[in-house]
């Protein structure tokens, strides 16, 4: 099968480049043919006045993207077009050229981007579902996107262009959900529930099992207000000073994180900053267990993933897809969202009884095992693109 794959990269990177080039992968050991169709926005910073300026109609149709992606289509006539990402600079415009020629397209819902213009369902550090609920304008009004009325009001306008055309219900096949919480959350918001397909994120290559217990907790992702890390410390003041705690990782919260952990005298606690892969996979495997307070929803953490390859249970905020991913008292813990108190308790809990955990630690090496590989991505991601040829034929 000749698969045409499509990504915009935005100026910061994060979980979606890393799909995108594991099913790239995937699909080429398999033996198919792939193409890909990339652009970035740090384009963006290499235009013009007059192109900065046309920013807005861009983001609602790039008339280059559609010209240029007509022609890749021509050249190499893909059996299935398969979109991760298509915004700023690319655009939807490419879904018309799609129809045009007769060729089916799958999306993957990395985020939330076609209900919220933030696409998180997050605003000042808090869920928020109000365009959902109400309107695009309430997400202009608030300039969820970049802080910015004028940025937010452009998304808004793509999306509202796009849902009154038809182009989300018309022009794309089949949709990749990463969890059921967001197949769920799309499927209440409008869209055809025999649209949507359930494709988890996957581990490529296999890190293996770690061949320890390990020592300590960890928490590894970006130092943000959202991700719940005030909350972590918040929960490590209730603790016995003998239990440890390493936070790797960078954000815009890290200075007056390691100010307050200073301030209260958290000596156990080392802020490790930003580290390689290959580093934290292997504090992963060092740690008793990982923990994720993250108090919003998330798409699919590859932390997560990653964790429960590496056989080290996690203690997640219950709240969307982590409460999905991971299972309650078999591979880690939830805990109430934003509530230090009740993580310390499950924290405590899980330094007491070093042999339970380990335990859920061989549960969640098994669950990568039936749910997480390359392996049965692959077999997933085929099923999917043969079943929407064969439906759109």
């Amino acid at each position: 099968m000749k698969i045409l794959l499509v990504h915009n990269e935005y100026q910061q990177p994060g979980g979606e480049d890393i799909v995108f080039e594991q099913e790239k992968g995937i699909l080429e050991r398999g033996g198919h043919q792939v193409v890909t169709y990339r652009r970035s926005n740090h384009e963006i910073e290499e235009l013009s006045a007059i192109g900065r300026g046309t920013l807005v109609i861009r983001t609602v149709w790039a008339s280059d993207t559609h010209h240029d992606f007509g022609a890749l289509l021509e050249r190499e006539k893909p059996d299935v077009v398969h979109v991760h990402n298509t915004f700023v600079m690319i655009s939807p415009s490419i879904y018309s050229a799609c129809r045009k020629r007769g060729i089916p397209v799958v999306q993957t819902l990395h985020n939330f981007r076609l209900l919220c213009p933030g696409a998180q369902f997050l605003r000042d550090g808090k869920i928020c579902e109000d365009c959902v609920d109400h309107n695009l304008l309430r997400s202009v009004w608030h300039g969820c996107y970049r802080d910015s009325r004028p940025a937010t009001a452009s998304v808004a306008l793509m999306l509202a262009w796009h849902r009154r055309t038809g182009t989300w219900d018309e022009l794309v096949d089949r949709y990749i959900a990463l969890t059921d919480f967001a197949r769920n959350k799309f499927i209440a918001s409008g869209f055809a529930p025999e649209k949507i397909v359930v494709k988890p994120n996957f581990v490529d290559p296999d890190p293996g099992a770690k061949q320890s217990p390990g020592t300590g907790a960890l928490y590894i992702g970006r130092l943000s207000k959202e991700k719940g890390v005030h909350t972590l410390l918040d929960a490590w003041k209730r603790l016995p000073k003998s239990c440890s705690l390493d936070i790797v990782g960078d954000g815009p919260e890290r200075k007056e994180l390691e100010e307050e952990a200073q301030r209260c005298g958290l000596s156990a606690i080392q802020f490790r900053g930003r580290v390689s892969h290959a580093e934290s996979l292997a504090a992963m495997k060092s740690a008793s267990f990982l923990i994720l307070p993250s108090e919003w929803y998330e798409g699919f953490p590859m932390t997560l993933a990653e964790s429960l390859a590496c056989g080290t249970p996690v203690i997640c905020s219950k709240l969307g897809a982590m409460e999905e991913i991971i299972n309650d008292s078999r591979t880690g813990m939830h805990f109430t969202p934003g509530d230090s108190e009740d993580l310390a308790r499950k924290i405590n809990w899980a330094f007491v009884h070093p042999s339970d955990i380990a335990t859920m630690g061989q549960a969640a090496r098994r669950e990568y095992e039936a749910r997480y590989t390359s392996e049965r991505a692959f077999t997933q991601l085929m099923t999917i693109y043969e079943e929407t040829v064969a439906t759109y034929a």
